[in-house]
């Protein structure tokens, strides 16, 4: 099994003020928010949640349920996992009575394979494995896996060769792996969301490697969000103004296969190759696992493409850096 990747995965909630913004302007309850924070391990790496709210004890469960949550979501998602759904996805070939949020990421990977053109494929995994397996072996050369393996786990690629309903998930194909990575955080995100949601909460900012708001900030501005990696000194911002939306940001800088940095993480599972185009890709979305999954497949198009797609979808933004020109739609 894979080694999880060698990147930030934070997971932080700042419902700054959130429970605050449910009291009027002006009340002495403004001032006196308790930070509730958890720090623990979700989707492989160190997590923290934090939560701002007037009444401790409402923030204190409103963690408790957001890290049950996280937790519930890890055992179906993850690949690190022995007992996860999707490990014993990949290792049977299929999976019987999957849980209602498997079949729903897997509709939702579905529509934006469909839309890029499968750019976005959750079937690439075995691609990883290729590299991951080539890179580890000693004497590995640097040029990267032969042409027949390359042929070989491309056949094994293809989101048109899973068959999925709510009463089974299926391969065509012995060997095939389906990998979240791609998508699970921002799913995951969302579903954070909704669950300060239900509780009440109408003003917040969840960070869990990709960001969504929920309103505005109390003080009836914008959240304000960093891009990494967007060029400083050009026409793109290095700071956007979000107001319920998401935000997702990935790079060919997030992992590397080889020293030499020419293999990264993003791998195109149309042709078997990495990503080179794109140094840095945000999109905002109305979701985020809509903003991570096209984050994804943007940094494997070119600009025409991404446009097409933009300009067909409402709600969504591009900020990306290239190493030739930058991108801002």
């Amino acid at each position: 099994m894979a080694a999880p990747l060698n990147r930030r995965r934070f997971i932080g909630i700042s419902a700054a003020s959130a429970g605050l913004s449910l009291l009027p302007f002006g009340r002495t309850g403004f001032a006196e928010a308790h930070p509730v924070t958890w720090n623990g391990q979700a989707l492989g790496a160190s997590a923290t949640l934090v939560i701002h709210h007037h009444d401790r004890s409402v923030a204190e469960r409103l963690v408790e349920r957001a890290v049950a949550e996280v937790a519930r979501l890890e055992r179906i998602f993850s690949l690190y996992r022995e007992d996860s759904a999707l490990v014993e996805l990949n290792r049977v070939g299929a999976l019987a009575a999957p849980s209602a949020d498997l079949v729903e990421l897997l509709k939702i990977s579905q529509q934006v394979w469909a839309a890029t053109g499968g750019a976005f494929d959750p079937t690439v995994q075995p691609l990883w494995m290729l590299y991951a397996r080539h890179f580890s072996a000693a004497g590995a050369d640097p040029a990267g896996p032969s042409h027949e393996q390359h042929h070989e786990a491309l056949a094994l690629v293809g989101f048109d060769k899973i068959r999925f309903s709510r009463d089974r998930v299926s391969f065509s194909r012995a060997g095939m792996a389906l990998t979240f990575n791609g998508i699970a955080q921002g799913y995951i995100t969302d579903r954070v969301v909704d669950l300060l949601r239900d509780g009440g909460i109408v003003s917040s900012l969840v960070d869990m490697g990709e960001i969504r708001t929920l309103g505005i900030k109390p003080d009836n501005t914008p959240w304000k969000v960093a891009v990494d990696g967007a060029p400083m000194g050009d026409d793109l911002s290095a700071t956007l103004e979000v107001v319920d939306k998401a935000v997702a940001t990935s790079s060919i800088e997030g992992f590397h296969f080889d020293a030499a940095g020419r293999f990264n993480h993003l791998l195109d599972p149309r042709s078997g190759a990495t990503a080179r185009q794109w140094k840095s890709m945000t999109v905002i979305a109305p979701d985020a696992a809509a903003a991570d999954a096209l984050s994804t497949a943007f940094n494997l198009m070119d600009a025409d493409a991404i446009t097409a797609i933009v300009r067909a979808r409402s709600g969504i933004e591009v900020l990306a850096a290239g190493r030739e020109k930058s991108l801002r739609l």
